[in-house]
């Protein structure tokens, strides 16, 4: 074994002086010192030693492993240029010589881009006030988009020129679509939870994408997203609405927020209102009433299109346009700035 020792320490180190660059270094140390390497397997010698002479054997193992690991750190030091531990050359490394003390580069910190944010600053917002949070399918059927939010065939909100109907291969008389409004979630959720039997009571907020074949322009796009709201229990008056949006605004744009609800008409809600705010769009330019979305009262069809029993159950519901928060809460005067993802702009909010 002592030969075999003597042997390994000669050839790490015949190996070791032929070494150039960091990458070579780094497979001598493999090859010797890693831990499936040639010194890892040296050790296993020892048990087929006879006793005598493993002290002998055991000594010299530790000699040459210490010689090789002493190789390797001086070698190490000339490839980087730093000054190497005293070895029996005494050559010094005539490398560059790094710098330790010099400040390293400073590197940007991604963040979420802003509908992600706001998105969830709203979901953050509502869940203090016990709202959970639902999420469903963009592309969506007639039944969920249209027929159960109480939407009559002959409404002009079912016009082609008004949605993105789907090419069905097998020719469906009600084709598919991508979802117009978030208030399909209402639906699929009220029909889930009175499958499975824990609901209602029911009180949860559901962001998302939505599409329309609108024109872009400062303030309107194709694709935008939505935030719905919806609580279903006993005795949920109108009362309860204007509590809750009223709240969300105070805690979401400050106590100063100016806010107001319009008569309005939805076919899936009744009372119905919009639900608008006073914000500066543009820096330069004063406050002005804006439309943040639609709200009301649940019609007694919509619940009744679930198998809800309108005399016992009510509720409300609200949906509001994420783009027009964010838009409001960082005074964005142009909605396509969302989504032209110049860096410049980014980095302002």
């Amino acid at each position: 074994m002592l030969e075999e020792l003597d042997r390994l320490q000669s050839e790490g180190l015949k190996d070791l002086g032929e070494v150039s660059d960091a990458q070579a270094l780094e497979q001598w140390r493999i090859v010797f010192l890693g831990g499936k390497g040639r010194m890892k397997a040296a050790a296993g010698w020892l048990k087929d030693v006879p006793g005598p002479e493993k002290p002998a054997a055991g000594k010299r193992l530790n000699e040459v492993k210490n010689t090789l690991e002493q190789a390797f750190e001086d070698r190490k030091q000339i490839l980087g240029g730093g000054t190497p531990k005293a070895s029996a050359g005494g050559k010094r490394g005539t490398g560059p010589v790094l710098d330790l003390t010099e400040p390293g580069l400073e590197l940007p910190f991604g963040r979420r881009h802003i509908i992600s944010r706001v998105r969830n600053e709203l979901c953050e917002v509502f869940a203090r006030m016990g709202f959970e949070v639902a999420e469903e399918r963009e592309l969506e059927d007639d039944e969920h988009n249209f027929v159960h939010l109480n939407i009559p065939e002959d409404h002009p909100a079912r016009e082609p020129i008004d949605n993105f109907y789907i090419d069905e291969p097998d020719g469906k008389e009600r084709p598919r679509m991508l979802r117009s409004q978030t208030s399909t979630v209402q639906i699929r959720v009220l029909e889930d939870a009175i499958a499975k039997g824990w609901g209602p009571p029911l009180k949860f907020v559901a962001p998302g994408r939505v599409y329309r074949p609108d024109t872009v322009d400062a303030t309107h796009s194709f694709m935008f997203h939505q935030i719905e709201g919806l609580y279903v229990d006993r005795r949920v008056t109108l009362i309860d609405l204007k509590t809750t949006l009223f709240q969300f605004a105070k805690s979401y744009f400050g106590p100063d927020a100016e806010v107001r609800l319009r008569p309005s008409f939805f076919p899936f809600t009744e009372p119905s209102a919009e639900f608008d705010m006073k914000i500066r769009l543009n820096p330069n330019q004063p406050a002005k009433w804006v439309e943040l979305g639609g709200c009301g009262l649940v019609d007694p069809a919509v619940l009744s299109a679930v198998g809800l029993d309108p005399e016992e159950w009510t509720g409300f519901a609200f949906g509001f346009g994420i783009e027009r928060i964010a838009m409001g809460r960082y005074s964005i005067p142009d909605i396509r700035l969302l989504y032209e993802n110049d860096v410049r702009f980014l980095r302002q909010i």
